[in-house]
């Protein structure tokens, strides 16, 4: 059982975040700094505390959005000669017991050990990783 990525050999195909999560959450930063700024020049002008709260709030959504953004970024499926590796799930091609692909709730893989970890749908190339990886087990 390899604690790191270094005995899993060279990678094959590394898989990230779906572009189109990416655009959803580009979006919602473009727009709700928009309206952070819109409502920070009304607050400006009138001079009243519901459009600095509300201009706060809009900037809350804003940094959140980012931080998720840059958090999502990181989530990345790398197939590699001798495994698998996903966040902190890291398996060998032996240590698989079993793959389930479900297009509602992403791939889980289980090891022998009872250790599993679920892909979620976010990550782009669903089939593709399915496939390789039930293709490679013994």
């Amino acid at each position: 059982m390899p604690n790191s990525r270094s005995g899993l050999g060279q990678v094959v195909s590394v898989h990230g975040i779906s572009p189109v999560y990416l655009q959803r959450a580009a979006v919602v930063a473009i727009l709700s700094f928009f309206f952070f700024l819109t409502t920070l020049l009304v607050f400006y002008l009138q001079q009243r505390l519901l459009y600095f709260i509300l201009s706060t709030s809009f900037l809350v959504v804003y940094i959140f959005t980012m931080i998720g953004w840059v958090m999502q970024k990181r989530n990345t499926v790398s197939i590699h000669e001798n495994g698998v590796a996903y966040r902190k799930f890291v398996s060998t091609w032996g240590e698989i017991k079993s793959v389930k692909s479900d297009p509602g709730s992403g791939i889980t893989i289980t090891k022998l050990n009872g250790e599993s970890a679920t892909i979620g749908k976010s990550i782009e190339d669903h089939g593709v990783i399915a496939a390789a990886i039930a293709r490679r087990l013994p």
